[in-house]
């Protein structure tokens, strides 16, 4: 008999060895989309209830230890495209144990030697980093990543104004004593995105139909994995430090080194509190539990630390956390109240999104009338209909969200108490009847009517306004969506046929207003074509996309002929992009519209001056991996300038990468692949010279 046929039967049905094989599993999936994603599906607390089921079992059948159980590892966020250089840490970055009980905080206190001080800091709900210094400068930006070796991130950590490029050394004091800043310091924290960056975040992800982040968690990270730090410079994250490390560093205890750290320029937070005895941790925890809403940027928690190194020391470590810290974490707040009514919002691109319309209730400070139901799967999985009691959250999310509904025990109106069986995606779009449609693979329903259905049109003229697009100011939402009601505008081509005395007539306009926007729109014919096929607003095609087609397709004329084959042959463009082009120019509405924008004047081919300036194409059909940081140029310098000559981008070295631009400190794990496959290394200066002689 196998040994885990006699294993006992929990209320599951499973046996222990199945529910532990399944928690694994589970919980392994969702590091991997906390850490490397950065999209979550799971509420923190969840997840932790979940991890203590788990150490539970493996406590009670010691038979079943595996290293590799997620009780005993850290999750990791390192890039899987190997998009930055790996640096293995120093010392194990490994996460603290939690608690959401007070009761197990105050058990955790009086378990410590008599008269422990305690350190008590915020919980700041952001991603690890590790800020590493030689000799009073940053040369290493290092992520928690697995706990042993993390993604170094220097270029975009470089963008936080308050994090100090370099030390300087003067004098600093520690009771009463001088000091030196060390030769080699390390200094770790969490990388924040402040609730104000992340609503204007959002703002711009909604307006474009992106995906909205949930929390400025999951913003924060995915910004810090960027290869862009021109546009992580844009986001404005922050940071706060919390933990000191290095050999033969001043201090004996951990508030004196980060007091130490503030003067040396560090960002130290100002709430730390060191606590005599368990009331006034508890005090600290009350406290805070309601100021932190107060905060500019989001908290989960409370940071418990005993203060005496020597101590810390003498405590010692688990597998993966200190035995001489835990963190308190706050439990989300959720309030039950009545789904009135599910109505539906017609997108840019068509995407109908249906939308909970609540009674209105009170959660973290903010009145919650609104929640996305995201789409007809998310709605039938909660099985929720008009007339249920929801249950809405908002822990350290500033998005609510609906999590569950309660069975009603009394009769709703338009309920009978029973599940939802009542729910019907509507057919049609809600805003121009357009039978709606949804391509296999995506969740979404979709209104077809690109160029009629108003909130598409409307969108559409948005797009093409917009900054990075023909860039044309004084036409924003609201002066589009009059200008639309009063029949002036039915397309983009009817911006160019716009008249002084019409746009003046309107209401909140006038002269001045009408001279500036025919100024503007006068202005956006001077727009390069790889900018004006952006703004066409074909799907799917992008900023990036629309430049490397442009490029390959010097006009619009071109592109019309192009077959799926020569679109499908450039990169970056799928079959589902190629197929969208086609589409798009398969449309006599669509040819109509180019024809008036060429008798406008608009740029809808390469000027001569383009086409003359084009560099020598002598990276062309080859493939190069960029490794390493340089001085004369940043790694997105690089990148570009490989575009620019022909060549090909690549995250990861394989058989097909033609050679590695490595700089210093070249990742440990490209250099070992490249030196396997027999990759040629191209320093920085003999990249130079291949490009510019």
């Amino acid at each position: 008999m196998d040994l885990f046929d006699s294993l006992p039967i929990n209320d599951t049905g499973l046996t222990a060895e199945q529910e532990i094989k399944a928690l694994r599993e589970e919980l392994r999936e969702q590091n991997y989309k906390y850490y490397v994603l950065s999209a979550p599906t799971m509420s923190d607390r969840e997840f932790d209830e979940k991890m203590h089921r788990l150490q539970e079992l493996e406590a009670a059948h010691p038979e079943l230890f595996d290293p590799n159980s997620p009780t005993q590892k850290v999750g990791s966020d390192i890039s899987k495209i190997d998009s930055f250089p790996r640096i293995r840490h120093r010392y194990p970055m490994l996460s603290l144990a939690n608690t959401y009980s007070r009761e197990e905080v105050e058990d955790w206190v009086r378990k410590l030697p008599p008269g422990v001080e305690i350190v008590a800091e915020l919980k700041y709900d952001g991603l690890s980093i590790s800020l590493w210094y030689e000799h009073g400068r940053l040369v290493h930006a290092v992520t928690r990543g697995d706990g042993t070796e993390g993604d170094d991130v220097l270029p975009n950590i470089r963008t936080i104004p308050s994090i100090p490029k370099e030390i300087k050394n003067s004098k600093f004091k520690i009771n009463n004593s001088e000091v030196a800043v060390p030769a080699r310091l390390e200094l770790r924290g969490e990388v924040l995105l402040p609730w104000e960056r992340f609503e204007a975040l959002n703002k711009q992800r909604e307006e474009q139909e992106e995906p909205l982040f949930a929390n400025p968690r999951n913003a924060a990270s995915g910004t810090l994995k960027l290869q862009d730090s021109r546009e992580v410079a844009r986001r404005g994250l922050t940071c706060f430090l919390y933990y000191m490390l290095g050999e033969q560093l001043p201090g004996k205890t951990h508030y004196e080194r980060l007091e130490l750290a503030k003067q040396w320029g560090f960002p130290v937070s100002d709430a730390i509190k060191v606590c005599k005895n368990v009331d006034e941790v508890m005090a600290f925890i009350a406290y805070w539990d309601t100021e932190r809403k107060n905060l500019p940027v989001a908290t989960d928690g409370i940071v418990l630390k005993v203060n005496s190194l020597a101590e810390q020391e003498e405590l010692g470590y688990t597998a993966k956390s200190p035995r001489w810290a835990i963190a308190y974490k706050f439990a989300a707040e959720r309030q039950l109240t009545l789904l009135k009514q599910i109505t539906y919002q017609v997108g840019r691109t068509g995407v109908v999104t249906p939308v909970a319309n609540l009674e209105p209730v009170q959660l973290s400070g903010t009145m919650v009338q609104r929640a996305t139901l995201h789409n007809e799967d998310f709605i039938r999985q909660l099985g929720i209909a008009e007339g249920d009691r929801v249950y809405v959250e908002k822990g350290g999310e500033i998005i609510p969200k609906i999590v569950g509904k309660e069975r009603p025990t009394q009769t709703l109106p338009n309920r009978d108490g029973e599940d939802s069986t009542d729910f019907s995606f509507p057919k049609n779009c809600p805003e121009c009847g357009t039978p709606l449609v949804r391509v296999e693979g995506e969740a979404a329903w979709r209104c077809p009517n690109e160029l009629s259905c108003p909130p598409q049109l409307k969108g559409r003229l948005e797009h093409f306004v917009s900054r990075k697009a023909m860039n044309i100011e004084g036409l924003g939402s609201e002066t589009i969506a009059l200008l639309y009601d009063k029949g002036l505008l039915h397309s983009i081509a009817d911006i160019y046929d716009l008249r002084a005395k019409d746009i003046a007539a309107q209401e909140r306009l006038g002269e001045k207003s009408a001279q500036n926007i025919l100024a503007s729109v006068e202005a956006s014919k001077q727009v390069p074509w790889a900018r004006v096929l952006f703004a066409l607003g074909i799907r799917m095609v992008g900023e990036t996309t629309a430049k490397k087609i442009a490029k390959r397709f010097r006009s619009i004329d071109a592109l019309q002929w192009a077959s799926k084959d020569e679109l499908t042959g450039l990169e970056d463009v799928g079959e589902q992009i190629a197929e969208n082009i086609v589409a798009y120019f398969a449309d006599m509405r669509n040819l109509e519209i180019i024809t008036r924008l060429q008798a406008a004047g608009v740029q809808l081919a390469s000027s001569e001056t383009e086409v003359a300036a084009s560099v020598p194409q002598m990276l062309e059909g080859k493939t190069i991996v960029i490794s390493g940081t340089f001085s004369e140029h940043s790694r997105d310098e690089y990148k570009q300038m490989i575009e620019d000559y022909g060549g090909k981008n690549s995250g990861s070295v394989s058989r097909k990468t033609d050679f590695i631009l490595a700089g210093e400190n070249m990742g440990p794990a490209k250099l070992e692949k490249a030196n396997s496959l027999g990759v040629r290394l191209v320093s920085e200066q003999e990249f130079l010279q291949m490009l510019h002689g």
